[in-house]
C-alpha cells in the first residue's frame, strides 16, 4: 500500500484478504489512497452483440447515492471511458422509465443530472436522462418507442444505476448468463486504480481488471502532467 500512496506502484489489487480488511488500507489516512472524495465502482464490460463497450457504475460499492453522489460517480465513469478511447461518453441515468414522474425519484433525478450538464456543472460528456435499460443499448427499442432523438438513445456508453441492488443484478446477469462477456472492474476515486475483485472472480476477469487498471494509471499519470 505505501508504494502505490508514494506513486512507486500503479494499482492496488485485493488478493484473498477479506473486503472489509482490505478496504481499511484503501481509507488508511497516512498511507492509503483517499483523495478526499467519494469512492465508486466501475465494470466496462464487452458484450457480443454490442458495437462498444459499456461502463456500468456503480454496481458493488456506493449502496445509495444521492445526486451529488450522482455526479461523482459519473465523473468518474466518465474518465475511465476516456482513457479507454471514449472521447465523448454519452452517459444514461437509468430508470425504469423514460419519461419524468414526480412519484418517481430517480427520474427526477435523472433530469437533473441532465439539465447540469447542461448548464456545464458535469463536462466531457453526454448526460441524457432518465432513459430505460432497453432504450439505452438497444437502437431498434430506442426507434420503437420514438426515443430516436435522444442524444443517448441506443448508444449509451456509461450506465448509471439509481442504487447498488439494481446495477448489481445486471452486473450478475451479464456474468452469468451473457455467454462470451467480458468484464474488468476497478474502484475509482483513489490516488491510483483500486482492483477490489472478488474471491470467485475468474482468472479471465481479474487479469481484465489489471489491464483496465493499467490503462486508467497511465491516463492519471498524463492528467498529472
Amino acid at each position: 500500500m505505501s508504494l502505490v500512496h508514494d506513486g512507486k506502484a500503479d494499482m492496488y489489487m485485493k488478493g484473498f484478504l477479506d473486503t472489509k480488511t482490505f478496504l481499511k488500507s484503501v481509507l488508511n489516512k497516512e498511507v492509503g489512497l483517499r483523495t478526499g472524495k467519494a469512492l465508486s465502482h466501475v465494470a466496462v464490460f464487452e458484450i457480443p452483440g454490442i458495437d462498444r463497450l459499456l461502463f456500468l457504475t456503480d454496481v458493488a460499492f456506493v449502496p445509495y447515492p444521492t445526486l451529488e453522489d450522482k455526479v461523482q460517480i459519473i465523473e468518474y465513469a466518465v474518465d475511465t471511458a476516456k482513457a479507454c478511447g471514449v472521447e465523448l461518453p454519452k452517459v444514461a441515468p437509468l430508470a425504469a422509465v423514460e419519461v419524468v414522474n414526480p412519484k418517481m425519484p430517480n427520474t427526477v433525478e435523472a433530469d437533473e443530472l441532465r439539465k447540469m450538464c447542461e448548464e456545464g456543472k458535469i463536462t466531457g460528456c453526454v448526460v441524457d436522462g432518465p432513459l430505460s435499460m432497453d432504450i439505452a443499448i438497444d437502437p431498434a427499442a430506442a426507434e420503437e418507442k420514438k426515443a430516436v432523438g435522444r442524444p443517448a438513445a441506443g448508444c449509451a456508453d456509461v450506465l448509471l444505476f439509481p442504487d447498488i441492488h439494481a446495477g448489481n443484478l445486471v452486473y450478475k446477469t451479464i456474468v452469468h448468463m451473457v455467454p462470451g462477456a467480458k468484464n474488468g472492474c476497478i474502484l475509482t476515486g483513489t490516488k491510483a486504480p483500486v482492483i477490489l475483485a472478488s474471491r470467485s472472480d475468474t482468472k479471465d476477469v481479474k487479469v481484465n481488471s489489471i489491464c483496465l487498471a493499467a490503462i486508467v494509471a497511465d491516463q492519471l499519470k498524463k492528467m498529472a502532467k
